[in-house]
């Protein structure tokens, strides 16, 4: 055992690189040391809890951390890089429902020997845990459910959905009242009350989820991060455990950080978005969104697609999740190899929202090992677009839509977008004709400028690497 001196100091340092870690973790160069940071201060903050809190049980305490972690090795091996926003919504969920057994363990713990305000604070404190460790288990399942593909991604639009979702929280906001009341009852228990809260709370995390379409993802993605944040968070204050309550309003904050982000990249609100009813699962047909004929697209070889790039001085990769899925990343790396060593200007640009979660993009080139100084950000390159002679743009579709510029109508007015239909020609690798995630039509497939290459992105560009 060591003494609290030094679990506190442990704890400090373990806070410090944690944040170091967020601040690595903000751009690409220094992501895999903020990771390192992470990975050090979480085994500081481990073994200074083992050896410096925990007084008992350790048998089982290894036994869960063995199994725990075998699972953790597992998943990272196993995995895919295009399974990762599924796979971060799964670890989302655990953080909830570890939350709400914390919150059910902690109001039953007999030691407990509270008296007014003290009991009252206790209370609310296991309450909102518990609430917030529902919703974000539930919402995280469902998100889970959505990018794997296993429930649909169209949003599930009930009637008066407002009002369910207003009367679920004053709902939850009653039983509180109540759990607090009981449970200063000499003989109340409050336990009928804190179930019935989190009935409602997974509810409302079910119904929250369910209602948001596919093109707004990326942000309840980083929504869900943020409130597995704030149940860490509660955790620690049911525990009384400070680094806890740090750590889980670190990731809490940035998490909503980050939601803000998305959101304006997408020129959304965020309660539009919790809101829900924006996007769609995708595959709609290639009808425009007007019932007007938009026009013929103009397709385009393998071999054609060659010549333009060996031939051009400006390429501009634009990926999307159609990359992902075709899991193409390694064969554009190659492309991108040979397009340098003959002199071409070979730049990659990012979309803030390309792809099923935030920074999904980034992480499959750094996979691919594509060099981190010719990755863009969308406002860094998006002026750069009229001196550019080839756009490759693969497998993404609402990102390079010009209607979010020129239709006041789209459901994605406003949205920023990458304007590749600016340079010379602009070459869209797509399976069909089908719309993206928000389920409208991209007027750019018509375009003069435009040709298509259609089928499996990396069928198709192993073709025009073989050709080049």
């Amino acid at each position: 055992m060591i003494n609290a001196g030094v679990v506190t100091v442990s704890y400090i340092i373990a806070t410090i690189l944690f944040i170091l870690a967020l601040g690595g973790l903000s751009n690409q160069e220094t992501a895999r040391r903020g990771n390192w940071y992470g990975i050090i201060g979480m085994a500081i903050a481990l073994i200074a809890t083992i050896l410096g809190v925990v007084t008992a049980q350790y048998t089982i305490l290894l036994v869960a951390l063995l199994i725990g972690g075998s699972i953790g090795l597992f998943a990272a091996k196993r995995v895919q890089m295009t399974q990762m926003p599924e796979l971060v919504a799964i670890l989302h969920s655990l953080v909830g429902v570890a939350a709400v057994a914390v919150g059910y363990v902690n109001f039953m713990d007999p030691t407990h020997q509270l008296t007014g305000v003290e009991l009252t604070i206790h209370d609310i404190e296991t309450y909102i845990g518990i609430l917030i460790g529902a919703v974000t288990f539930s919402g995280s399942v469902i998100a889970f459910g959505k990018l794997s593909g296993r429930i649909t991604g169209n949003p599930m639009i009930l009637p008066a959905r407002h009002w369910l979702n207003l009367g679920l929280l004053i709902a939850a906001i009653w039983f509180g009242r109540e759990f607090v009341l009981a449970s200063h009852a000499p003989d109340g228990d409050g336990m009928q009350a804190l179930i019935i809260m989190t009935v409602i709370a997974l509810l409302f995390g079910i119904h929250m989820v369910m209602a948001i379409g596919g093109a707004d993802m990326p942000v309840v993605v980083s929504m869900l991060n943020s409130y597995s944040g704030w149940a860490a968070s509660a955790t620690g204050f049911m525990l009384g455990n400070d680094l806890l309550i740090v750590t889980g309003a670190l990731v809490g904050s940035s998490g909503a950080i980050l939601s803000y982000i998305m959101c304006r990249a997408m020129n959304r609100k965020f309660l539009a978005v919790i809101a829900g009813g924006f996007g769609t699962g995708g595959g709609a047909s290639a009808a425009a969104g007007s019932g007007e004929d938009q026009g013929e697209v103009v397709p385009i070889e393998p071999l054609e697609t060659a010549e333009l790039l060996a031939n051009a001085k400006e390429v501009m990769i634009i990926p999307g999740y159609g990359m992902a899925v075709a899991q193409a990343q390694h064969t554009v790396f190659e492309i991108t190899r040979t397009l340098r060593e003959k002199g071409v200007n070979v730049r990659f640009g990012i979309h803030p929202v390309a792809g099923r979660m935030p920074g999904h993009m980034n992480v499959l080139l750094a996979e691919a090992k594509v060099p981190y100084d010719i990755v863009f950000e969308m406002e860094e390159i998006n002026e750069d677009f009229p001196k550019v002679d080839v756009s490759v743009v693969i497998g993404a579709n609402d990102i390079v839509n010009p209607s979010a510029l020129t239709d006041p109508n789209s459901p994605i007015a406003g949205m920023p977008v990458l304007e590749c239909w600016k340079g010379k020609v602009s070459i869209v690798l797509k399976r069909s004709m089908a719309t993206g995630y928000a389920g409208v039509q991209n007027p750019l497939f018509f375009e003069d400028n435009t040709r298509m290459l259609f089928g499996d992105a990396k069928a198709t560009l192993d073709e025009v690497l073989k050709n080049l």
